[in-house]
């Protein structure tokens, strides 16, 4: 399916690689829904330039009420959902010189049921509400977003994004009799994003080593459903691979 005129819903698009990916479909004549933890009015006047309708609407993906009134409030405005990004998550920014995180016997249980909740169960909460809408209308693609990390303090992060992997792929075969393709994604590099301090900013990509890779992802077959997608020579293919190793 070809993006124009379609509508997609971006999560963590108030800064950084959501904002990215929400001008990408902007850009490509999607209408876009973009919804983040804070405000995203700033995104959505960037986005309302651009000559495509946008929705903001703020949300905890962590949070079933707020998810289920998302996704009721974007088929309101627009008849259809056609692309969901997952893409909420908390990071840890080890490459931009911040303090890591705790190492597991350090780690209070808050922070980590913070990070598991927001990644992996908001990839969950976000993707259940969105289904009934995808399954009306027989079609739609959803996307989630990878990442990888290694050393001491990246267990709950790493943990997260293996496990969106294996729930990508039970989903997918779930959905596969409904037309939905549903698959993971990398970012394409390790990306420092406007609120990055200078120094890692000046060394690092920043989110335009993304590309259009997302909008892309919204064309792929129902062949990659449930696999894990990279970007190569401008043409998506499935990569798929094990769960992450600690490195050191």
């Amino acid at each position: 399916m070809t993006v124009a005129g379609k509508v997609a819903i971006v999560t963590g698009a108030g800064q950084g690689i959501g904002r990215y990916i929400a001008h990408t479909f902007a850009d490509a004549g999607a209408n876009v829904v973009v919804t983040d933890i804070s405000s995203v009015d700033p995104v959505v006047e960037e986005l309302k330039q651009k000559d495509v309708e946008v929705l903001g609407v703020q949300t905890d993906v962590r949070n079933e009420d707020q998810v289920r009134a998302l996704m009721a409030q974007a088929h309101e405005k627009f008849g259809h959902i056609d692309v969901l990004v997952n893409n909420a998550g908390i990071v840890p920014h080890f490459n931009w010189g911040v303090q890591r995180w705790a190492k597991i016997i350090d780690m209070d249980q808050a922070f980590w049921d913070k990070v598991i909740g927001t990644n992996l169960g908001g990839t969950f909460l976000c993707t259940k509400h969105v289904l009934p809408y995808m399954e009306r209308q027989g079609f739609g693609h959803i996307t989630t977003m990878l990442g990888g990390g290694s050393g001491d303090g990246a267990a709950a992060y790493v943990v997260s994004k293996d496990a969106i992997q294996t729930f990508t792929k039970f989903v997918a075969e779930e959905e596969r009799a409904a037309g939905i393709c549903i698959m993971a994604l990398r970012p394409g590099g390790i990306i420092a994003h406007e609120k990055a301090p200078e120094e890692a900013r000046n060394r690092m990509d920043g989110p335009e080593v993304i590309g259009n890779r997302f909008v892309l992802a919204t064309e792929a077959p129902m062949e990659m459903s449930g696999h894990f997608v990279d970007l190569q020579d401008g043409k998506l293919v499935i990569a798929d691979e094990g769960p992450s190793q600690p490195r050191h």
